[in-house]
């Protein structure tokens, strides 16, 4: 009986925080090992960059997709205030074959499984907007987790490109880690939205900081613990 209880534990473990530890592991180890990312050494995050991972024309070309579809970025349950989030957002969709090739560079790049990917969002911030402090994780005691969940589990990991330089301002700011990575066309920012233990990790607290002047274009792209899958309301 005793033995039948531990290895039921051992299950649960290995398919919830244990399974999240390995597959990090395995994604740490494969960026680690590529002579053109560079890693952010913090006590409180692990951040990667990769400069020129997107090209010009590939900037150009997203720029102005997001200009064509870009709406209001959406606010979730519980945020205080319209304020908090000020862009606007659009989905680049699943077809588009410049999306296509960028979707699987980054999943080359980080050696996860492409089943795991949310679709590549795009974010547009004009002078004065911004995205107040936040993490991409899901914290397991709002409500919000009931609904994502069952769509792939935990937001393990981002990776958000810059599509332009910004004249001032737009900054992605890590609040504890007190670390800004200023906006530099192409590049690509990776960073770990859990802990050592597979939990998610209150130290990835980060910010659009308000763009002074210029437009500021990123994507985005998150994975999730498991294969994501979407249920449409």
């Amino acid at each position: 009986m005793l033995d039948r209880l531990f290895a039921r534990k051992q299950d649960i473990e290995d398919g919830g925080a244990g399974a999240r530890v390995k597959a990090a592991r395995k994604v740490t180890a494969k960026l680690s090992r590529n002579p053109l990312v560079e890693r952010i050494v913090g006590d409180y995050m692990e951040l990667y960059i990769r400069p020129d991972f997107v090209s010009a024309e590939e900037c150009a070309y997203l720029r102005g997709m997001i200009d064509a579809t870009a709406q209001p970025s959406r606010l979730y349950s519980g945020t205080q205030n319209a304020d908090y989030r000020t862009s606007s957002s659009a989905f680049m969709g699943t077809a588009d074959p410049v999306v296509t090739a960028i979707d699987a560079r980054i999943v080359a790049l980080l050696g996860i499984d492409a089943a795991r990917g949310e679709p590549i969002q795009g974010q547009k911030y004009e002078p004065g907007q911004h995205y107040r402090p936040h993490c991409d994780y899901f914290p397991p005691d709002h409500p919000l987790w009931a609904e994502a969940e069952p769509q792939g589990g935990q937001r393990c990991w981002t990776a958000m490109a810059y599509l332009s330089n910004v004249e001032e301002g737009g900054e992605t700011g890590f609040v504890h880690a007190k670390l800004s990575v200023p906006p530099r066309e192409g590049t690509l920012v990776v960073w770990n939205n859990l802990g050592a233990e597979g939990e998610p990790n209150t130290g990835t607290l980060h910010e659009g900081c308000p763009v002074m002047r210029g437009t500021k274009y990123i994507l985005t792209k998150w994975f999730r613990e498991r294969a994501w899958t979407p249920v449409y309301r």
